[in-house]
């Protein structure tokens, strides 16, 4: 998926998050939002994902070179972020086939594989809100990597975990690198390092706008 940012701007009430942001998103590229604490990163992500409005300029989507229109783009988008909720009252199968139910998963992947391949075999059947803050953050990148959607949104995707949860990550990552467009919002380069592009949003926080 292609994504043309054009003047973008963000304010709440009178002050401005960031303002005349211009930039293009390849199909097929990984791209970093980059930026210090506070600085609109994340809000810039929930933009172009449709969850928050912008409050001025305007965004483009286009799939197989052909234009998107907003109202449909939930069904192409899969997004993750530590502030998700999940259904913590389902088992970690429940959780899954409800997500799956609205969004295609990858194709060759039994619920199960999709289990093992992110080290929770075992837990099928628990339910979520027995599961560690590491665990659930790897629910719901595990529900985002295995949709089968052409563009993926992350926001600080390492977010408690450790190493071994963090060199997890990077291999799924690795494994959808220009295969889909991927664009992550983080100050870790560790969660982006292999970009292909970054857009660093304290540019476009300027004091005069």
């Amino acid at each position: 998926m292609k994504i043309t940012l054009a003047d973008i701007g963000k304010k709440f009430n009178r002050d401005w998050i960031f303002r005349h942001v211009d930039f293009e998103f390849e199909s097929h590229k990984t791209y970093a939002l980059t930026g210090n604490n506070g600085s609109g990163k994340s809000t810039l992500l929930q933009v172009i994902y449709a969850f928050q409005t912008s409050s001025e300029g305007s965004i483009t989507y286009q799939l197989d070179n052909k234009p998107l229109e907003e109202e449909n783009l939930s069904s192409y988008v899969a997004f993750a972020a530590p502030y998700l909720e999940l259904m913590e009252e389902f088992t970690l199968l429940e959780m899954l086939k409800f997500h799956f139910s609205f969004k295609p998963c990858l194709p060759g992947f039994t619920f199960n594989e999709i289990v093992k391949n992110c080290g929770l075999d075992g837990n099928q059947n628990k339910a979520i809100k027995f599961f560690s803050s590491g665990m659930k953050q790897r629910i719901k990148l595990i529900l985002a990597f295995y949709s089968d959607t052409p563009l993926l949104l992350f926001d600080e995707p390492t977010t408690n975990f450790d190493d071994n949860g963090i060199n997890w990550y990077r291999n799924l990552l690795l494994s959808q690198h220009h295969k889909r467009t991927i664009l992550i919002s983080s100050n870790q380069s560790i969660e982006y390092d292999i970009a292909d592009g970054i857009l660093h949003i304290d540019n476009y926080k300027k004091p005069n706008f």
